[in-house]
């Protein structure tokens, strides 16, 4: 592979990162494990067991990443947890 390849693969992939976004779930003292846990297999397509260590890592570290894509696919989804109760922004 040339260094010219080399290079443009680079930026291909740094673009690719560049357009990922993260939705961040927040701590709170008002929704129960089972409502997050629900809420994230619901919302982020998780499974059972990805969204208990997310709902345990939010309850530890006082947030979580728990969805990462292109602004597009995640926007609905902040929106469904954001109606369910819970606090969440896309970064």
């Amino acid at each position: 592979m040339s260094t010219k390849e080399k290079t443009s693969e680079e930026l291909l992939l740094k673009e690719a990162i560049a357009t990922q976004n993260e939705i961040v779930l927040y701590n709170d003292d008002v929704n129960t494990f089972d409502h997050v846990i629900d809420t994230l297999i619901y919302a982020c397509e998780h499974t059972p067991e990805q969204a208990e260590q997310c709902s345990i890592i939010v309850h530890h570290n006082g947030k979580c990443t728990v969805k990462t894509g292109v602004y597009d696919d995640l926007k609905p989804r902040c929106s469904m947890l954001l109606e369910a109760g819970l606090s969440a922004e896309i970064v």
